[in-house]
């Protein structure tokens, strides 16, 4: 056992391999993505707005449809439920949420040009981490959006949960919450650098499987 745990330590010393880094820094190119593209959108439709109203949610701004007036005319309807309005403190996490994935970037890029298995396997998991917790801040922020109402605000309603992935019906709004261009993006960058990772963990087990057997062939009787 101590010697199998000494080969996987020697083997996530060495370097990654040379075509594994071209499809490296190609994975980059989709995080990129996350900077110009919207992460997310919410779209809400009911029989007064025929048009319907939307949010783009990008990594460091929100947009409202409608050339923008669209986001106004839901904090009005916030307010007459007592739900606090698309601003300020809500908004905290778009101010670091760029340089974060900058950061990613950088990382991704160092490990293409002079990482080892292990900085890869480092990597992996700071981008599932990254992920994990981005999920879990989206989520808060729509669980309190939803159940800190004002009991004094002009329309009481129960708590309840925005929806954060696909559609729901609240009240005589059915809405939509999807993924878009920017945040599929991330997900093609996780995806690759997981794939990428599992490769070379997958072939160091290998290796040390061929070389164990090698050895038992080998050894005298």
């Amino acid at each position: 056992m101590k010697e199998a745990l000494e080969k996987f330590e020697a083997y996530l010393d060495r370097p990654i391999e040379y075509r594994a880094r071209f499809f490296i820094v190609l994975l980059v190119l989709p995080l990129l993505a996350s900077f110009f593209a919207p992460l997310w959108n919410i779209s809400m439709q009911a029989p007064q707005y025929p048009q319907g109203l939307e949010v783009d949610v990008f990594s460091y701004k929100v947009v409202g449809g409608n050339e923008g007036k669209d986001v106004p005319e839901i904090n009005n309807l916030n307010h007459y439920i007592g739900m606090a309005p698309i601003e300020g403190e809500l908004l905290k996490d778009l101010e670091w949420i760029p340089f974060l994935l900058g950061l990613l970037a950088i990382l991704t890029l160092r490990a293409a040009a002079i990482g080892n298995i292990r900085t890869l396997v480092d990597l992996a998991v700071l981008y599932g981490f990254v992920c994990a917790f981005l999920a879990f801040r989206f989520w808060f922020h729509l669980y309190t959006l939803g159940h800190n109402l004002d009991p004094k605000a002009p329309v009481n309603v129960d708590p309840f949960m925005p929806a954060m992935f696909g559609s729901k019906q609240i009240a005589n709004f059915y809405i939509t919450s999807l993924p878009q261009v920017g945040a599929i993006g991330v997900m093609v960058t996780v995806g690759g650098i997981f794939l990428i990772t599992l490769w070379h963990l997958g072939r160091g087990f290998r290796d040390n499987r061929r070389a164990a057997a090698k050895k038992t062939t080998t050894s005298p009787a």
